[in-house]
């Protein structure tokens, strides 16, 4: 069996036990001690894992670093998700955009479709549009201002998002797991990603291959609910078939 074969089915069995001993898994797979902590250590880089002395457990739930970090983390794949959400998105839509660095990314290829209402929660990403030029409608929902991110949150946004109804929302995610769904790790933010599906038509997640396999504290939504993903070339085959077993349409973009 091949690492990237192994390496899926060590991943589910640790997420299935809990904790599981190196000695284990090197008899389960009939390999090496040695193979199974470059598995391992592969699986833990990736946050798909944690590992301690001896073994493996489950990982931990994220918490994610400031705007700045995360604006700099696979930098290239947000790029190219940005560039493919212009096949996605139709002229004259009205649709959600959430906070993250992966929707901000996004700004010039939404300013480039014509004719677009944008409702957000993002100064960032308005500005950003308005400065590219866009005939976009802009809605900038007014709330608790948060200086990290340069976003509104609280009761006051998910009030003003019940009077909109949009064709898409497209948000961004800190963990995105077939098995569990998308999740947040603040609980504004999964807040007000709820309140934007629940009043649009179809829901459009951009997360990159570093984001699958993670979990979060906050619930977004069950996988099923999505209708698109749009990643990176980087994902792992496991994660495409559990996608395809759900029925979300992912399209994959190359740097």
């Amino acid at each position: 069996m091949k690492p990237h074969e192994r390496q899926p089915q060590i991943e589910a069995l640790i997420r299935r036990e809990g904790e599981v001993s190196v000695e284990m898994l090197a008899q389960r797979f009939d390999v090496s001690s040695e193979t199974i902590r470059r598995d391992l250590g592969l699986l833990a880089e990736r946050g798909r894992v944690q590992k301690v002395h001896g073994c493996a457990r489950s990982p931990r739930l994220i918490h994610e670093p400031s705007h700045g970090e995360r604006q700099t983390t696979a930098a290239g794949a947000k790029a190219a998700i940005a560039r493919r959400l212009s096949d996605a998105v139709e002229p004259g839509e009205t649709i959600f955009v959430d906070t993250g660095s992966t929707t901000l990314a996004a700004a010039e290829t939404l300013a480039a479709v014509p004719g677009l209402t944008i409702i957000t929660n993002s100064c960032r990403l308005a500005e950003r549009i308005a400065r590219a030029g866009a005939d976009a409608t802009i809605h900038l929902l007014g709330g608790r201002y948060g200086a990290d991110n340069a976003q509104t949150t609280g009761i006051a946004v998910i009030h003003q998002l019940q009077a909109f109804r949009a064709d898409r929302a497209i948000l961004t995610v800190a963990a995105l797991d077939p098995e569990q769904g998308a999740m947040d790790a603040s609980l504004d933010e999964a807040q007000i990603a709820r309140a934007m599906i629940r009043n649009a038509r179809t829901l459009t997640v951009l997360a990159d291959a570093t984001k699958f396999g993670r979990h979060a504290a906050y619930a977004v939504c069950a996988t099923e609910e999505i209708d698109l993903i749009i990643t990176d070339e980087h994902l792992e085959k496991a994660h495409k078939e559990a996608l395809q077993d759900k029925g979300v349409d992912l399209w994959e973009s190359e740097q």
